[in-house]
């Protein structure tokens, strides 16, 4: 007599085994019933805790096959030390994912008036970009931004967020970013005369920034001030040194940027 087996489910019916994936804190995830996607912040009692870039949380039950990672099917489990998950940080104050790829560059671009800003922005928010694909180029002077707001023919595909410097009513900096009138193009400012200013005093250990009279030169003037050697460059240096988070900068700024990523990255 031959032997058959009590399971006659045929084998491309049957489903196929999925990996086993620790919930560990920064794990991106999808939840595929609902879409949301977001970080592991909390595992416990059977559920997971996602929160997506906007700080929204959301409670899911850990089933079998129950999320995608990179599109693909998987079962969360307890991480093995059965200490519940704790987010870490990235300096912009978003969830870190530990070993993310860069996503491929979009179309959109972030610009920025010149590389004093560019660098800060790389510092603070530099791993929030990578993730999501959007590369941040300068500007020379504001005064080259309504031809390359034409060059770049921003569109529902390509988004051009530029943050500008001193973006005060009546301003020179304020008549220019008012000729920008493309749907697709965003130009937010912070008030200050120059990025050093963003920072936060308090980071540099001093009570203010100096005020500097008309007709100096302002980075000059501050170095001065504050009996630095007057040479802006190794000046910045020393300022973006103090710069550890988003903790380190004026909420104007921080702002700002966040508006600028937020509508770069937005769907089409």
């Amino acid at each position: 007599m031959r032997q058959y087996s009590p399971d006659l489910t045929p084998p491309w019916k049957k489903p196929q085994p999925v990996p086993e994936v620790p919930a560990e804190p920064g794990l991106v995830v999808e939840e595929p019933g609902s879409g949301f996607c977001g970080a592991v912040i909390r595992c416990e009692a059977g559920t997971v805790t996602l929160e997506d870039r906007f700080g929204k949380h959301r409670v899911f039950p850990m089933e079998p096959r129950g999320f995608l990672l990179e599109g693909k099917v998987v079962t969360l489990v307890r991480p093995s030390s059965g200490a519940p998950a704790r987010p870490t940080r990235t300096a912009s104050g978003s969830v870190a994912v530990p070993g993310a790829r860069a996503r491929v560059a979009r179309a959109g671009r972030i610009y920025v008036e010149g590389r004093h800003d560019a660098e800060l922005v790389e510092k603070v928010w530099g791993d929030d970009l990578r993730i999501e694909g959007v590369v941040v180029e300068y500007l020379e002077g504001v005064d080259d931004l309504p031809s390359i707001v034409d060059s770049f023919a921003p569109g529902p595909d390509a988004r051009l967020g530029v943050l500008v410097d001193h973006l005060v009513p009546g301003s020179k900096e304020w008549h220019i970013a008012q000729s920008v009138t493309s749907d697709h193009a965003l130009v937010v400012g912070h008030p200050y005369i120059d990025i050093w200013e963003a920072v936060k005093p308090s980071s540099l250990g001093i009570e203010a920034w100096p005020r500097i009279p008309r007709g100096q030169d302002w980075k000059t003037g501050v170095c001065r001030a504050l009996g630095w050697p007057e040479n802006t460059g190794a000046a910045w240096q020393r300022i973006l040194s103090t710069v550890r988070t988003y903790k380190d900068l004026e909420p104007e700024l921080l702002g700002r940027v966040e508006e600028l990523i937020d509508f770069v990255t937005a769907p089409a």
